[in-house]
């Protein structure tokens, strides 16, 4: 499910948005807090933003300048400024569209799937984005913002498959016969040790408890 983050101090529309949204199959945040809006927004690992430029405590044209230093992930504004400079300087900054309020959410949907379908085919075939992180496969890595798990041969493999099949259990069975070729033989005590240095890795760039184990099944990714 793709994550939409809601920067939108007008707690109403807000809460509207959330729940259109949710309801459009989307999985949607609604940010609360403006002491840190940048870190917020880069900390979320959302699909898409929704950002309005009059925020408390900061200007959302400059969030959004500083957020495409470090991400490329799609941002909509949406605001009350109806005039061509902002528009202009919004989109210069990076922004992927400008929606003034007030505006109809059918239409804004329809520029959000849109927009979520042109950048999901926009990575390269070797990286996954997988909402949260983006998997390098190319390079064995996983990367969430600025940081990085990088990952040994099987590690990849595994990996690479729960992500291929997130949101349904991978039985421990399906994955050791996708790891048949490796050079490291792989038997039931390994695969457990893979399993582990994965979490581990993943808990060190701040992804916690995204592999859960299905007793007697296999595993989940949660994502």
């Amino acid at each position: 499910m793709q994550k939409i983050l809601i920067v939108e101090d007008d707690e109403k529309l807000r809460h509207e948005l959330e729940i259109f949204l949710g309801r459009n199959g989307y999985e949607t945040v609604g940010l609360e807090s403006y002491e840190d809006t940048l870190g917020d927004i880069i900390r979320a690992g959302a699909d898409l933003v929704l950002l309005d430029i009059n925020l408390p405590n900061t200007d959302g044209q400059w969030i959004l300048k500083e957020f495409r230093k470090e991400s490329d992930i799609p941002v909509i504004i949406i605001t009350s400024k109806d005039n061509e400079m902002d528009e202009l300087i919004s989109m210069h900054y990076g922004a992927d569209h400008y929606v003034t309020k007030p505006f109809n959410t059918q239409i804004l949907l329809a520029k959000i799937m849109a927009i979520l379908k042109r950048a999901s085919g926009s990575l390269p075939q070797d990286k996954i984005n997988c909402g949260q992180f983006i998997l390098n496969i190319s390079k064995g890595r996983i990367e969430r913002e600025e940081r990085l798990a990088e990952l040994t041969g099987n590690e990849l493999k595994i990996i690479t498959l729960l992500v291929k099949n997130k949101g349904r259990i991978v039985s421990r069975e399906e994955i050791m016969n996708d790891l048949w070729d490796s050079e490291e033989f792989i038997d039931d005590n390994t695969l457990t040790v893979n399993i582990t240095r994965i979490r581990k890795k993943l808990e060190e760039i701040g992804l916690k408890n995204i592999i859960e184990t299905k007793r007697g099944q296999g595993y989940i990714l949660l994502i």
